[in-house]
């Protein structure tokens, strides 16, 4: 079981730093909070040492002052060569997220807790990042905003998120969700990512034995049946096609593939391709259910939250609705708000995205909206979707891989098929 070095803030403001044994990073930081710690830096150990050492932040006691003193700001360090990737990975934008929701949750001011994290912050790139983030705040700007002028580093529905734990003054519960939800979303892409691994290597040595099969085997073939005057069978003559085009075009097709990939990526960018691209995954079999689980998860659960804290309806719904992730269902909440506007009741202007809502749910949020228990119910149903999309996830995730491999035997086994129908005419042709 791998060892972590952690550094954490006390209930009495001081530091305190040890080592814990856990399965995960997830796992650690359970361990820390059990202690009654925040913690501030968590890293693996190597051969019972910590991987990187970070500087040791002064002891930090809350305080009401919201600004930055000189004596807080980070000082400047000489510029040193790096490997790192200008990109921040998700991985930082989740340690990022959950220590800045336990310092927040501490009682350090937000400013003072971007110093601490930009002085803990290893990557060069996300030290630069936070460090443009405090400026900005501590020039007046919110933290939504500030994190929305970059984003390449912040999505969408992760400043969204912010704008609503600021909106209802819980912004450290908000972040601990986000680092939740990013947490949830690397772990199933690792899931994704393992059950693909041997599938994926199947798929690269069908191309190497297809690729060598192509170019330099069918061509003889090709010429020893042309030599008894036969005729190839139709599935011959398309793999024969198909190695003529990879011998002499094999360089432009892929330059054309290429060129595709790059601008079928920029087209689901744009807003129209966007749209039409969720649309796509929304009415896919599996793949469109799972997402809308997820968009009304996160939906309840923010509404639900936000309701909580005291936020009106409408204000929490314009904020909700952002938190969905995907534009077109977002849109038809949008309509949904337009009808509470009016005065309608909550069940019956939600009962309008039945894409996103199923009848169920729809009836338990006009019950609790009738009962006063509006908000509760929100946050209830949340985690009963949640539950229910684990499941679903996993036997998704279970049914890559031999849906994979079923693939690659049907295509291996067509090119096989292919190259073995003429032998059995060849004995005609040779009488």
């Amino acid at each position: 079981m791998p060892t972590f070095h952690y550094r954490a803030l006390g209930a009495n403001g001081q530091i305190a730093e040890g080592q814990i044994e856990a399965g995960g990073r997830a796992e650690a930081f359970r361990q820390i909070e059990s202690q009654s710690l925040r913690p501030i830096s968590l890293k693996e150990g190597v051969n019972g040492k910590a991987r990187a050492s970070t500087p040791k932040p002064a002891p930090v006691a809350p305080t009401g002052n919201t600004q930055t003193s000189n004596a807080d700001a980070p000082s400047e360090t000489p510029t040193k060569f790096s490997f790192a990737s200008g990109k921040i990975s998700a991985r930082i934008l989740e340690n990022f997220t959950r220590l800045l929701s336990s310092l927040l949750a501490a009682g350090v001011p937000l400013s003072r807790a971007l110093v601490i994290l930009q002085k803990e912050a290893a990557n060069p790139t996300a030290k630069a990042k936070w460090k443009e983030v405090h400026d900005l705040v501590v020039d007046g700007m919110t933290l939504a905003d500030a994190m929305s002028k970059s984003p390449e580093t912040f999505p969408k529905v992760y400043v969204a998120m912010v704008e609503a734990g600021e909106t209802g003054g819980f912004l450290d519960v908000v972040l601990g969700q986000i680092a939740d939800f990013q947490a949830r979303e690397k772990e199933m892409r690792g899931k994704v990512i393992a059950a693909m691994i041997y599938p994926a290597i199947l798929m690269v040595l069908a191309l190497c034995v297809l690729t060598v099969m192509l170019t330099f085997f069918v061509p003889k073939f090709q010429a020893m049946f042309a030599s008894f005057g036969g005729q190839l069978p139709l599935l011959t003559q398309i793999i024969v096609g198909v190695s003529q085009v990879v011998r002499s075009y094999g360089l432009l097709v892929a330059v054309v593939i290429g060129v595709s990939i790059f601008l079928g990526r920029a087209w689901i960018v744009s807003p129209v391709g966007r749209r039409a691209w969720e649309g796509l995954l929304l009415r896919t079999p599996v793949i469109g259910n799972l997402i809308g689980q997820f968009a009304m998860s996160r939906f309840c659960r923010m509404l639900g939250t936000l309701l909580g804290a005291g936020v009106p309806l409408i204000n929490s719904l314009n904020v909700a609705r952002r938190a969905i992730g995907n534009q077109i269902l977002s849109d038809a909440v949008s309509n949904s708000t337009n009808l509470v506007k009016e005065g309608k009741a909550l069940g019956v202007g939600l009962a309008e995205c039945r894409t996103l809502f199923p009848g169920s749910v729809l009836e338990m949020i006009s019950v609790a909206e009738e009962s006063g228990k509006l908000d509760q119910e929100l946050v209830r149903i949340a985690n009963v979707t949640e539950g229910d999309l684990d499941r679903h996830l996993k036997i998704a995730v279970a049914m890559i891989e031999p849906v994979m491999l079923f693939l690659i035997a049907a295509f291996i086994g067509t090119i096989f098929i292919g190259m073995v129908l003429p032998i059995f005419t060849l004995a005609d042709y040779v009488k």
